[in-house]
């Protein structure tokens, strides 16, 4: 997936900066960044919910809440940021495609995106909720065929969440519905990826096991990129990592060029020690306050 000069503005505050990104094929790519860095609009941008360009907050809100509000997640589908107007001339190209130009319809079928923290108020059971996600690979008026219905019960598989199928989401932990979501992307079959912090309310046995997820579908060539605020799950499971901050991309590339102190610590104000995983050989990462 290759982007170029992804722009987003509210109030006059510019939360993305002409960012550039250019992630792998078939690998994990790691969005990194402090909180506010512009990690979650990005995805949104990139994934067509909010459009490039610039918003006003509706009565005079703080630039802080609009930014709250445009990073906010959609249970349902696309959703219009506040007043937003495209003016920026983003590109976003997937496979020599433009996303942007792409039908809604067709787009689900090369991309889905797991967001954070997404709710739904509808007595949706969970098998109901991950089916939503074969709607793109099916005509309008069909119903769940026995394919659907084995790519749901194999995604919930995937995404560890095999037993709550009958479960309804309205009723299920942060923690379940995290993987629900999972599971319901999973189900898609996307060859895009786009997460916003998939290990959100998971505990570390359910996080391992989600990046495992993503490891193996990077592996069958479906290009990966997640958004991560924990840097050690993303350095040992990213292939190549992206560091954004103020809205603007200040490293990418591989890992052991990007977790190092020189380019972290001005990012995050701390101190820093990597040290190599004593199994693995991949950085660990150890912080102090700066």
């Amino acid at each position: 997936m290759a982007a170029r000069r992804v722009s987003w503005e509210i109030d006059g505050r510019l939360i993305l900066d002409g960012v550039a990104v250019l992630t792998p094929a078939g690998a994990v790519t790691g969005l990194l960044g402090p909180n506010g860095s512009g990690k979650s609009t990005l995805l949104r941008v990139l994934a067509g919910v909010q459009a490039a360009g610039r918003a006003v907050s509706p009565s005079g809100a703080t630039s802080a809440a609009a930014e709250q509000s445009a990073a906010a997640p959609s249970a349902t589908g696309p959703s219009a940021s506040p007043a937003s107007v495209s003016v920026s001339p983003t590109e976003t190209t997937f496979g020599g495609a433009d996303l942007g130009a792409m039908p809604r319809r067709e787009r689900a079928r090369v991309l889905a995106l797991v967001e954070q923290d997404a709710t739904t108020d509808l007595p949706l059971s969970v098998l109901d909720a991950v089916l939503l996600g074969r709607i793109p690979h099916r005509s309008l008026l069909a119903g769940d065929s026995d394919a659907d219905r084995a790519a749901a019960h194999a995604a919930l598989e995937a995404a560890g969440a095999k037993e709550l199928a009958d479960r309804e989401v309205g009723t299920l932990s942060g923690g379940e519905r995290q993987r629900v979501h999972m599971a319901r992307a999973l189900a898609q079959q996307p060859r895009l990826l786009l997460l916003d912090e998939p290990t959100n309310h998971l505990d570390i046995a359910a996080q391992l096991q989600a990046m495992r997820v993503l490891r193996d579908l990077a592996a069958d060539g479906v290009t990966v990129v997640a958004a991560l605020h924990d840097l050690n799950l993303a350095a040992s499971t990213c292939d190549h990592l992206v560091l954004l901050d103020h809205g603007r991309v200040v490293a990418a590339g591989p890992v052991d060029d990007v977790l190092v102190p020189a380019v972290l610590e001005p990012v995050y104000g701390v101190r820093l020690d990597v040290l190599p995983h004593p199994r693995t050989g991949r950085p660990v990462l150890a912080f102090e306050q700066g």
